[in-house]
């Protein structure tokens, strides 16, 4: 019997993904991975919560599965937490997921499995993994969209190693969301009720801002109308502002107006109508490669998880950098987030957003 390692978060993804991987005859073992606590507040219930830990046990127990817990709050802190906040004071935005996923999630899961004797992984991504000998592409497997499109989890995987790729399974990318939910019900699993996790899993109140406001500090600057040069008021740290953004401006012009740009040497945050966010042209750095990569190809990217995916042409680049030219202008790209590729349903890999180009 071939053993698996499922990541178990409390929530019904990954208490559905270790009960159907039981049930396909693997023998599993669940680990969670305790990682925030919020001003360590063991009231706070996000996905990697203690609170959320002792969902994950009593699910494993209702299944009969064994299950793990591993502290890791302090890696998380180091990998996630602080690089998040450095980002956003360098006027950049950053993916926690992506980072989470790439440092902590799928690395120590493999850890894991291999001082278990564990033969896979496990989670609860809505996406697919195709087993893929081809000796044209020399990957091995092929990382492609969950075929519901409202939960497509794609996106925040890119980042995969090899590796982790070839170990993985992933049993809700063929499922809908109220088909997993139903299955929990079902099984009147522990899970069944608990709410969708937050987009950031390690802010009680899905308010960023007031958590970047506490540990980042702030230096005020100007908000600068990028089509006339005047400066229209005065912004309270650079941190709190996104490509594309149009609340908690403070300025009031009698038309819409967004972030556009922020230039972290002069500190000043630059805004528009939404047709000066909308752009066309950017280079991205870091790039993971899930495919094999020409010169320059054509493709459709994905600058937002939940976004369209569209059509482009990719230049590869030297040092590990590309430059991404849509066909027609974006909403928003911003410096930070990533841009992923994508070859119809495959993952082709992607980078970080670095540089806009107007």
């Amino acid at each position: 019997m071939q053993k698996v390692i499922v990541g178990m978060s409390g929530g019904v993804d990954s208490s559905v993904t270790a009960y159907l991987l039981k049930e396909q005859g693997y023998e599993v073992e669940g680990v969670s991975f305790i990682l925030y606590e919020a001003r360590m507040k063991n009231t706070f219930t996000g996905c990697c919560s203690i609170e959320a830990i002792k969902d994950a046990l009593l699910t494993a127990e209702h299944m009969g599965v064994k299950h793990t817990a591993v502290d890791l709050r302090n890696e998380f802190m180091e990998k996630v937490i602080e690089p998040f906040i450095e980002a956003y004071s360098k006027g950049m935005t950053p993916n926690p997921c992506i980072l989470c996923n790439r440092h902590i999630k799928f690395p120590y899961l493999l850890k894991i499995a291999d001082e278990k004797g564990a033969d896979f992984i496990a989670t609860g991504h809505y996406a697919r993994v195709l087993k893929d000998p081809s000796p044209i592409t020399h990957y091995g497997s092929r990382l492609l969209k969950g075929i519901d499109p409202k939960k497509d989890q794609s996106y925040v995987l890119y980042v995969l190693k090899k590796e982790e790729l070839k170990r993985l399974l992933l049993p809700l990318g063929d499922k809908k969301k109220d088909e997993v939910r139903e299955i929990a019900r079902t099984l009147n699993l522990p899970a069944a009720k608990r709410p969708e996790s937050q987009e950031i899993c390690f802010i009680e109140d899905r308010k960023y801002f007031r958590f970047l406001e506490n540990l980042a500090g702030s230096e005020e600057g100007p908000i600068i109308d990028v089509q006339t040069g005047k400066n229209l008021g005065t912004h309270k740290g650079i941190y709190l502002y996104t490509v594309g953004q149009r609340k908690r401006l403070g300025i009031a012009t009698g038309k819409p107006l967004f972030v556009t740009k922020i230039d972290t040497e002069k500190n000043a945050v630059y805004v528009g109508p939404k047709e000066a966010a909308m752009i066309r042209e950017f280079d991205v750095f870091d790039i993971n490669r899930l495919m094999g990569l020409s010169p320059e190809f054509r493709c459709t990217v994905k600058v937002r998880s939940m976004m369209p995916d569209e059509p482009a042409t990719v230049t590869v680049l030297p040092d590990n950098k590309a430059k991404i030219v849509y066909d027609e202008p974006q909403w928003a790209p911003a410096p930070g987030q990533s841009a992923v590729f994508y070859d119809g349903d495959a993952v082709m890999g992607g980078g970080i957003i670095e540089r806009l180009y107007s």
